[in-house]
């Protein structure tokens, strides 16, 4: 079946993409107003895009509604420059469901959901202490496109609890960290817990060895 999103409605294209662009990580994200009030929010249009410099981008809608109102995490970081990129995993996956209530802008969602907080190393925005791991950003750019916000972070410092750190890389211990995605809408979820599997990256030295390929290929060497 084709689509031409040309011909679809907002609503549709969401559910298309949601359900083919996944499993999505989360970015939950820690963010302040110019008062220095503090916001969490979920957010699954999410992924690093770049590691020199380590960039992330992050796609914001806007509230509902007419007009062109920017939700209150979007409105943070242009305003602060600042935010912190909260790892999902499973421990804390039910707060962070709570925090994606779309509540009132003076309602703090962390107290809503007694989350601790800790202090950043580098930026005001503290982390979620319950967190496993979090990344300290601050903003590049903001590029408004339609009813979106893409917000291009630079990541300055990033923390990770102590048993999720092999030291010998550093490598993450992703197969212990236990994070979450996003699949789809409508709640839908999905765990790594025991869900590895590792297929080895391959050369291709390596490729033309095991697939006994004797055959000269284009762009090889006579």
């Amino acid at each position: 079946m084709n689509f031409d999103l040309s011909k679809t409605t907002v609503h549709q294209t969401y559910n298309l993409l949601n359900g083919l662009v996944a499993p999505r990580p989360i970015a939950w994200i820690t963010s302040m107003n110019l008062a220095g009030q503090l916001n969490a929010a979920p957010f699954s249009a999410y992924n690093y895009v770049g590691t020199d410099p380590p960039i992330v981008a992050v796609g914001v809608g806007n509230r509902p509604g007419p007009g062109i109102v920017g939700k209150d995490t979007a409105q943070n970081i242009r305003n602060t420059r600042e935010f912190v990129i909260n790892v999902v995993n499973e421990a804390v996956a039910e707060a962070m469901v709570v925090t994606a209530v779309d509540f009132p802008p003076e309602i703090n969602e962390l107290e809503i959901t007694r989350l601790k907080t800790e202090p950043s190393l580098l930026v005001k925005v503290p982390r979620i202490a319950a967190a496993p791991a979090s990344l300290e950003c601050r903003e590049i750019t903001t590029m408004e496109i339609g009813r979106s916000r893409i917000v291009l972070g630079q990541v300055v410092a990033i923390y990770v609890k102590d048993e999720f750190v092999d030291q010998a890389g550093p490598y993450i211990r992703a197969e212990e960290l236990h994070a979450v995605g996003r699949m789809n809408g409508l709640g839908a979820y999905v765990k790594t817990k025991d869900a590895f599997f590792h297929i080895p990256r391959m050369n291709y030295a390596e490729w033309k060895q095991k697939n006994g390929e004797q055959q000269q290929l284009p762009g090889d060497q006579p």
